[in-house]
């Protein structure tokens, strides 16, 4: 059954990789990224009923402003798969300032809680959907020089399964780690580990194929793609 799928981050890596297998599957696809640039172009190959929106998600009032728009015009989500995310610049904790800090708690966790806040409730009122957070590796291991980033990745495995323990029955919140792809942002940390890592378009066959089959049995469970 097609199904309306909210995606962050849709516009880069994993996330717009994404956007092709689920508009495959047969999936109405509403996404949202930064760039506007890089939104006009899926806008322009994949029309109504599809959606892209510039949005930042860590402004909250955006957010909501996006949320009551999709929810009126395409309605409520089946899937909420929060993607967006941005690593810190290689270094020891105590040389990031506190802008560099902020910025990566700003888009991976209160982006997480916003667009949770904003999508949920209805899901909620319908009893029913499949919340989707992105993990890491590094959300439940550690690394030099990638401190802020495994804290919030860390954060966003307790936000999950809190989250999992607020939802009615027949709804699942799930950390999701995606394993270890070839992005920009891996590439930008630790290019060796990235050489030897699937394209995010290889990737994304596995792993929309395993978001896809996400049921309310897996409420609360940290769980990986393969």
């Amino acid at each position: 059954m097609p199904r309306i799928i909210i995606l962050t981050g849709c516009t880069r890596g994993c996330g717009r990789a994404l956007v092709d297998r689920f508009i495959e599957a047969g999936h109405t696809v509403v996404g949202c990224g930064r760039n506007a640039d890089q939104i006009d172009e899926l806008l322009n190959l994949y029309p109504a009923p599809h959606r892209f929106d510039a949005v930042d998600v860590t402004d909250d009032n955006a957010v909501a402003n996006w949320a009551k728009s999709v929810l009126e015009e395409v309605g409520t989500p089946d899937l909420l798969v929060n993607n967006a995310a941005v690593i810190n610049r290689s270094a020891n904790l105590w040389e990031l300032s506190a802008e560099e800090f902020d910025r990566v708690i700003d888009i991976n966790i209160k982006g997480v809680t916003n667009t949770i806040r904003h999508f949920v409730p209805a899901m909620i009122e319908r009893k029913a959907g499949v919340i989707v957070n992105f993990s890491s590796g590094w959300g439940r291991s550690t690394s030099p020089q990638v401190a802020p980033y495994c804290a919030t990745k860390f954060a966003v495995e307790g936000l999950s399964k809190a989250l999992a323990q607020e939802l009615p029955a027949g709804m699942a919140s799930v950390p999701l780690s995606p394993g270890v792809i070839n992005t920009e942002m891996l590439q930008s940390c630790s290019p060796g580990m990235a050489s030897n890592a699937p394209t995010p378009e290889a990737w994304s066959h596995p792993a929309a194929k395993f978001i896809l089959n996400l049921t309310a049995d897996d409420n609360g469970k940290s769980l990986s793609v393969g």
